[in-house]
C-alpha cells in the first residue's frame, strides 16, 4: 500500500511539472529497430515533438523506444514511465524525464491522466489492456473524450470489424461507441488532428469527438 501510495505522490510531482499538452504513445516491447512500425513509431514522436506536444510512452523498447526517441532527437520533452518486470521491460535511453513503477496501475493512472491524445501502435495483451482502459474511461465519461488513434489498418481492422459484429451488435456496446477511436495510417497527420481537437475543447466540455 505504502509503495503504490509512494508511486502516485512521486508520479503526481513529476507529471505536474509538464507545462505543455502532452500525447500518449501505446505499443509493443517486442517490436526491433529494422521494424516498420519502429520507423514508424519514431516519426510520430519526432512529429509530436516538432509540434510542441511531451511524447509520454510506457519507458521500454520497441514501439516505446521508438516514440521516445523520435522526440528526444526532435528536442522535445520525452517521458518514460517504465514498469519493473523480470523480462522484456527496460527503460530505454531517450528520456528526458524517467520513473520506474512496481504496478500497473500506478502506471496507467499517470499514462492516462496527464494526456490529451492517445496513439496505440500494434501491441499484444498489454497494449490492448492500455487502448481497453482509455476507451471504458472515454466511453464512462471519467476522463475527457480525448481522441484515440488506431494506427495500422491491416492490424486493427479485424478489432473493428469483431466490435461491430458481436459486441454491437448484442448491444453490449452503443453503435456510436465505434466512433471513440478512429484507425488510421498516416502518423504525419495526428499532431495536427491533436492540436485541433485540444484547441477547440473547453475544460467542462464532455462532448464525444
Amino acid at each position: 500500500m505504502f509503495r503504490i501510495m509512494g508511486e502516485f505522490a512521486l508520479g503526481f510531482d513529476m507529471m505536474n511539472a509538464l507545462d505543455t499538452p502532452a500525447v500518449t504513445v501505446f505499443g509493443s516491447a517486442r517490436i526491433g529497430r529494422d521494424e516498420p512500425i519502429y520507423a514508424q513509431a519514431e516519426a510520430l514522436g519526432r512529429a509530436l515533438a516538432l509540434a510542441g506536444f511531451v511524447v509520454i510512452t510506457g519507458g521500454g523498447p520497441g514501439t516505446m523506444e521508438a516514440a521516445n526517441k523520435g522526440a528526444f532527437e526532435a528536442g522535445g520533452v520525452s517521458v518514460g514511465l517504465n514498469i519493473e518486470l523480470s523480462h522484456e521491460q527496460k527503460a530505454n535511453a531517450y528520456q528526458t524525464k524517467s520513473m520506474s513503477f512496481e504496478h500497473f496501475y500506478a502506471r496507467k493512472v499517470m499514462l492516462v491522466k496527464y494526456s490529451t491524445g492517445f496513439v496505440v501502435m500494434p501491441g499484444g495483451f498489454g497494449t490492448l489492456d492500455e487502448l481497453a482502459e482509455c476507451l471504458t474511461l472515454i466511453q464512462t465519461r471519467k476522463v475527457h473524450p480525448f481522441p484515440v488513434f488506431l494506427v495500422g489498418t491491416a492490424y486493427w481492422q479485424g478489432l473493428l470489424d469483431w466490435l461491430r459484429s458481436e459486441p454491437a451488435r448484442l448491444g453490449l456496446i452503443a453503435p456510436d461507441d465505434l466512433e471513440l477511436f478512429k484507425i488510421v495510417d498516416d502518423v504525419q497527420a495526428i499532431p495536427a488532428e491533436v492540436r485541433r481537437y485540444h484547441d477547440a475543447e473547453q475544460p467542462d466540455d464532455f462532448k464525444r469527438p
